[in-house]
């Protein structure tokens, strides 16, 4: 059944606090409070740390057992290998993320790649072949140079999806390239039209039979948080 992950890049914010998190909560009890409200969230700290397993099975123990995890790619494979001979560095990090896939609890994992690196198929199409088939994958692509049919093709071949990332200087086109979508909402700020909008389409993808992964922006508001709350509220999870 096709199902709504939302929620926020990150959880552990005291900024957050009493809007979304009771104020005497304890910083070591966040996730478990978040998990009540929503049901997934965006680990971006994997960027530039590997983490380590008994850390992703106290975050299992802290969630319940529909809550998704997806994390961001580490920033050796996506920044400093740029996806060229990172056959060892992604083998590494995925595989630190067992604790959570055994425990099915792995939502997607997302390739966000380097602002100046330019469409390069050859180098996407060498990479492609290291993920594993029945994992989820999505990639950012932040040059615009990527936005081609080409590159479509490659993402549609192996199920893996295209995210849809916006903020105030960047918007993805709307392709679909997998069985699933993933959003990554941005903006500096989203009005209740816009709000609207974004719970339109989301119907729309879950009634095709698209699950969708639905993060909107942290910052230093629980903003994001709520919309993501109410989204699940209005659309269901």
């Amino acid at each position: 059944m096709a199902t709504l992950f939302a929620g926020a890049s990150g959880f552990a914010y005291p900024a957050w606090k009493p809007d979304f998190y009771p104020q005497k909560l304890a910083q070591a009890r966040f996730l478990e409070h978040y998990a009540t409200r929503l049901n997934s969230v965006e680990i971006n700290y994997t960027f530039r740390r590997t983490p380590s397993a008994s850390t992703l099975e106290k975050w299992i123990g802290q969630t319940g057992p529909g809550f998704a995890f997806s994390v961001k790619a580490h920033q050796r494979i996506t920044h400093f290998k740029r996806l060229k001979e990172a056959e060892e560095a992604t083998s590494f990090f995925l595989h630190s993320l067992e604790p959570l896939r055994e425990a099915g609890r792995l939502g997607v994992v997302l390739f966000q790649l380097p602002p100046n690196l330019r469409i390069d198929v050859e180098r996407l199409e060498s990479f492609l072949p290291l993920l594993p088939e029945e994992m989820r994958f999505a990639f950012e692509f932040r040059h615009e140079s990527w936005h081609e049919p080409a590159v479509y093709q490659l993402l549609k071949r192996r199920n893996i999806c295209l995210c849809q990332a916006e903020s105030d200087t960047l918007e993805t086109p709307e392709i679909i390239t997998a069985d699933f979508v993933y959003f990554r909402l941005r903006k500096s700020e989203y009005s209740e039209s816009d709000r609207r909008e974004i719970g339109e389409k989301v119907t729309e993808l879950l009634g095709r039979g698209r699950s969708v992964f639905l993060y909107f922006k942290h910052e230093e508001t629980p903003e994001g948080a709520l919309y993501a709350e109410r989204l699940l509220d209005s659309v269901g999870g």
